[in-house]
């Protein structure tokens, strides 16, 4: 018998269907941008409260904002990224902070 299926009730051969492999969804990173205003112990904090950064990582990260203009905060699917992304800069506007937080596709 060949690989497609054969009903015998009516003598019909079935094709066989794919198999079908999920994509990995596309992912992108949360970038904090750097601005002249917004104090850096803030932008630790908001990356500790929302990215589970340790008092370390989020140092680090900050420092990147500050000396290269940008800084990578995480990568993930675009509807994650998208809301941390709006919860920082939420958080940011309630502290009247210009923080700019923006969403691009990995390997940007």
């Amino acid at each position: 018998m060949s690989e497609d299926a054969h009903d015998s009730r009516n003598n019909t051969v079935l094709d066989k269907k794919p198999e079908l492999k999920p994509k990995r969804p596309r992912m992108f990173q949360v970038i904090f941008l750097n601005d002249d205003f917004t104090p850096m112990d803030f932008v630790v904090l908001m990356l500790m409260k929302f990215f589970q950064k340790n008092a370390d990582e989020a140092t680090s990260i900050m420092m990147d904002v500050h000396k290269k203009g940008k800084g990578i905060a995480g990568t993930y699917t675009l509807e994650i990224a998208e809301t941390k992304a709006m919860e920082v800069m939420d958080a940011a506007r309630r502290k009247e902070h210009p923080l700019m937080v923006v969403v691009e596709p990995e390997g940007n």
